[in-house]
């Protein structure tokens, strides 16, 4: 009988489920919420203009490079950015650096999966507030949670609903004793970012990702921006875990993104538009479908959310299901481009 070398602790964790990547065919894939465009032309460039000799070196332990163009994009000061290896990893390293040995975490009960993932792994206690029944979030009751901090995403996945900036503010205001952990993978896509209040607010860090609006999903970078206390923190546990997190390569791109917003606000605008018109359509096809801040859509139907995705992944289009009470009529809907969106829909229209 072969031994296991896992450890209890391991062997008790449920890890979190990313979305398909299946290889048996070709699929329109509408399930992972990646950009239907392109990373900005300066991403080529940045890339053609690389020294591959560079990468016999370290990197810069603190990114320094790529936290400047943010600093600069975001008119904040380099001591106010943290980067790592994508937004989770920054998400994840919050949780022992502001939760652990003290009372815990609160989010919402349908947000983000990853959170009760992390707070499982860094065993840290949590507490989990039901959405409202248009599936809004629920501040006063996260507000009211018996926690020292906030996970906070917004606009929230899988709804995809947004919280206005003035509503995010009086939160913020009202929970000065809590940690706000502002998590605005999307925000792109929606024009509402807190993360100018990061100079008003000490209890305030806003967590950003390269993989959505800046198309860049497959370099795997994120950042956090907040006063230097918060970001301070952040340093000291990175340096517990991984001195290098961000590589060479990843920085140059990176910050030639970052400082591109006129394509990117072009590109977003594409998006929000077939965000639009996807929606109308449907809602025609009888779909229940709340307004969308994000670049997915967040669809109910009678016949149920597994009904749908498996009648789409026969017919060559991937969305995502979570075969959960709550969330079981629902799909969650990536906004492809214009022809993705029609093969998904001509799908759709087969099937019902």
């Amino acid at each position: 009988m072969k031994k296991s070398f896992w450890s209890p602790f391991l062997s008790a964790l449920t890890p979190y489920t990313a979305g398909e990547q299946p290889q048996d065919r070709r699929y329109v894939k509408l399930n992972t919420n990646e950009n239907p465009y392109p990373p900005s032309p300066k991403v080529k460039e940045a890339l053609a203009a690389f020294s591959v000799d560079r990468l016999r070196l370290y990197p810069s332990p603190d990114a320094d490079l790529l936290r400047d163009a943010i600093a600069e994009a975001e008119g904040v000061s380099r001591e106010n950015v943290f980067c790592g290896n994508g937004s989770d990893e920054v998400l994840a390293l919050c949780v022992p650096a502001f939760f652990k040995g003290g009372r815990g975490a609160a989010f919402a009960d349908i947000t983000y999966s990853f959170y009760p993932v992390f707070c499982d792994f860094f065993s840290v206690s949590y507490t989990q507030v039901p959405l409202k029944e248009d599936y809004t979030m629920d501040l006063a009751g996260l507000g009211k949670a018996d926690a020292d901090g906030v996970f906070f995403t917004n606009p929230n996945a899988p709804t995809g609903i947004g919280v206005g900036l003035e509503e995010t503010e009086k939160f913020v205001a009202e929970n000065p004793g809590k940690l706000i952990v502002a998590d605005e993978a999307y925000m792109g896509f929606f024009g509402q970012s807190a993360l100018p209040l990061t100079k008003k607010y000490p209890n305030l860090l806003v967590v950003k990702t390269f993989s959505k609006y800046y198309a860049l999903a497959g370099i795997r970078c994120g950042y956090a921006v907040g006063n230097e206390a918060l970001i301070r923190g952040l340093f000291a546990a990175k340096d517990c875990f991984n001195s290098y997190p961000v590589d060479a390569l990843c920085q140059a791109v990176c910050a030639a993104a970052v400082g591109d917003k006129a394509y990117y606000a072009a590109a977003a605008e594409k998006v929000k538009s077939e965000r639009s018109r996807l929606r109308a359509e449907l809602v025609r096809l009888g779909f229940f479908v709340p307004e969308s801040a994000s670049n997915f859509l967040f669809a109910g139907h009678e016949k149920g959310g597994e009904f749908i995705y498996r009648g789409l992944k026969e017919r060559g289009v991937l969305v995502r299901f979570w075969n959960t009470e709550k969330l079981k009529k629902f799909c969650r809907i990536t906004v492809g481009a214009p022809e993705e969106n029609d093969a998904l829909l001509s799908a759709l229209r087969e099937m019902l």
